[in-house]
């Protein structure tokens, strides 16, 4: 899986010494593509996103509209449960606590989770608190382009780690969902696809919580 390069392992042994690198993953400088069935169709003039649940008032946003909304780029390191990593880099989208702040959208209090409904009635879900994070993000760019349709675009769920800000919690990667549909806000959990197919459903990459 992981590419033959001697700067590879020197970056790898670097970043390790950092304290970057969790138990049990590997550095790769590719981006592997990895997820279940076909790449969706997208349709600008007719796509949407819901949120919906525990909030004060229901959303819908077009996609003119979803880029409408307040954005950010922000650097993190990504990690997979099938052991790699891949660091520093950098996303371009929309933060949830940035919608609570703009009062775009108002959560309610019993809201403890929230459920990422994708294309194909894949879901998986985070606790709040982590969706609240600013390593939480619902992208539509990675390092400067518009993300390819392997790795979700339109819009996709990312879940980071930042340098330096160790006191958030990072889940491994698939916590972020591809071709994001819908947001519900929810007073139960809910586990996913993957979560009901035996991976932990809190997914700690510290922790290396991959299975339940």
């Amino acid at each position: 899986m992981f590419e033959k390069n001697p700067d590879r392992r020197a970056l790898e042994n670097l970043i390790r010494k950092e304290g970057r690198l969790p138990p049990g993953q590997a550095l790769t400088t590719k981006f592997p593509v990895l997820h279940y069935g076909p790449v969706p169709p997208f349709d600008p003039t007719t796509w949407t996103i819901q949120f919906f649940g525990e909030l004060e008032e229901p959303k819908t946003f077009s996609w003119e509209e979803f880029n409408r909304l307040p954005r950010r780029k922000i650097v993190m390191d990504i990690h997979c449960v099938t052991r790699w990593s891949k660091f520093d880099t950098e996303w371009e989208g929309v933060l949830i606590e940035d919608l609570v702040k703009e009062k775009i959208i108002k959560i309610k209090e019993n809201a403890k989770f929230l459920i990422e409904h994708a294309e194909y009635g894949f879901t998986t879900n985070v606790p709040l608190s982590i969706a609240m994070q600013e390593t939480f993000m619902l992208a539509t760019h990675f390092n400067g382009e518009p993300i390819s349709p392997d790795h979700g675009f339109p819009l996709r769920a990312v879940i980071g780690f930042i340098p330096g800000r160790e006191e958030l919690e990072t889940p491994y990667f698939w916590k972020g969902a591809k071709w994001l549909r819908g947001l519900e806000f929810s007073s139960v959990d809910k586990p996913g696809f993957w979560e009901q197919a035996g991976y932990n459903n809190n997914a700690d990459v510290w922790l290396e919580e991959r299975y339940a």
